[in-house]
């Protein structure tokens, strides 16, 4: 039986690019899923005019991580084999959709999802028989012509965020906060993810770690279209939000030594973090960072 795949995007006021970008996806995507987190400024009435996509709609800003919860839960519902998820602000390529959704399924599924377009990819992003849980993409395992530079401060908590996963958990990441993944719909009914906020990609890694997902890195170019996006509120300090970021690690880390132990998950506060995230620019944080 084919695999059944939906491509997610997560949007927050993105009536610049949400109508081009959701046509790119559509020729590489057999099904898309728009999650639309509470936009204010059309993005929402553009999506209307768009036949033929499943659409999920936040009445307010709940988050980055709420509305890739939204996506992750409609996948399940609807019984999908893999689920893509790309960024709506132009940095990710729609045209590698497929190489993600092979890396994830194992073997050569490219046939079955699309025909008619010629994807070359080089011997670095060979892939095997058995597939992963986790495709995430990286933007610092390769260089490719043309690349933007990223903006330091997120250069830098994205390289010592990275390096505490993987010095904790084990790991072998390069970029903890790429939003272009696939992942195994299946493995996500072994997350209990909770954080709304841009820092629910550490509680993913710290979770699928400890449930010992498969998880593999491919190659993406590093795209900056607009390195002056906001985070919103007190997230645009870096400093507050690499505090965050940490917190939130913390967090995820004990709750999941909580469970491992003795059943009882440990809580602390991010709220005020999250909340903070009701936000004057786009959904895409460090993702885009």
């Amino acid at each position: 039986m084919p695999q059944r795949i939906l491509t997610a995007l997560p949007v927050y006021n993105e009536a610049k690019y949400v109508a081009s970008v959701v046509a790119e996806v559509r020729r590489y995507s057999p099904d898309v899923l728009v999650v639309d987190d509470g936009s204010r400024d059309g993005t929402g009435d553009l999506l209307a005019a768009i036949e033929g996509i499943h659409r999920v709609t936040h009445p307010q800003n709940l988050g980055y991580g709420a509305a890739l919860r939204s996506a992750f839960d409609f996948a399940q519902r609807q019984c999908y084999d893999i689920l893509v998820t790309i960024d709506c602000d132009g940095q990710h390529e729609p045209q590698r959709i497929p190489r993600f959704v092979t890396a994830c399924a194992g073997g050569n599924l490219l046939g079955s999802i699309i025909s008619g377009d010629d994807i070359a990819f080089g011997t670095d992003d060979s892939v095997d028989d058995s597939g992963s849980d986790i495709v995430s993409g990286s933007r610092y395992l390769k260089q490719y012509p043309g690349d933007s530079a990223p903006p330091a401060e997120r250069r830098r908590i994205n390289e010592e965020l990275t390096a505490e996963l993987n010095r904790t958990l084990g790991l072998n990441l390069t970029d903890a906060f790429c939003g272009f993944k696939a992942y195994r719909v299946a493995a996500l009914g072994r997350l209990k993810l909770t954080e709304n906020g841009y820092a629910m990609p550490l509680e993913l890694w710290v979770q699928a770690a400890r449930a010992g997902l498969r998880i593999r890195e491919l190659p993406v170019p590093l795209i900056y279209l607009d390195a002056t996006r906001s985070f919103g509120g007190s997230l645009d300090d870096a400093e507050a939000r690499l505090d965050y970021y940490r917190r939130v690690l913390a967090r995820s880390l004990v709750t999941e030594k909580g469970a491992t132990t003795n059943g009882a998950a440990v809580n602390s506060d991010t709220e005020n973090a999250s909340t903070a995230q009701t936000r004057k620019g786009t959904l895409c944080g460090e993702c885009s960072g």
